[in-house]
């Protein structure tokens, strides 16, 4: 068994790019991913599971079909199951999302951002 600390900063040089979740560690049936996101993602949402969305570094609105959300760095939000959603991000920023392995990033939709094989770094 390797138990070693995993450096966010290192991994986030790993790649650079957006909206294209990767895989960074396993707890349980979890996956937290990194991810790097600037501009519009897609409104979508998740049938079976919550998404929390921490962010690392900048700032990260979600907007709902009624509100909009807005993170800044150190701050997170878990959005509920079956809640329509739609990430954005003027500039770029650096988020953490923690969700059950095999969750297809762009949740009920499937366009060019969806993520077909996930990748671990």
């Amino acid at each position: 068994m390797n138990i070693e600390p995993i450096s966010l900063k290192e991994k986030f040089k790993k790649f650079n790019d957006h909206w294209s979740p990767k895989i960074i560690g396993e707890m349980n049936d979890y996956h937290f991913k990194l991810a790097k996101v600037k501009g519009d993602f897609v409104w979508h949402h998740h049938q079976e599971t919550d998404e929390t969305f921490f962010v690392i570094s900048g700032k990260l609105n979600i907007e709902l079909k009624d509100t909009k959300i807005k993170l800044n760095e150190g701050e997170m939000v878990i959005i509920p199951k079956g809640v329509e959603h739609r990430p954005y991000s003027k500039d770029e920023c650096l988020i953490m999302l923690i969700e059950p392995k095999n969750v297809k990033n762009t949740g009920n939709i499937k366009n060019e951002l969806t993520v077909e094989k996930e990748t671990w770094i």
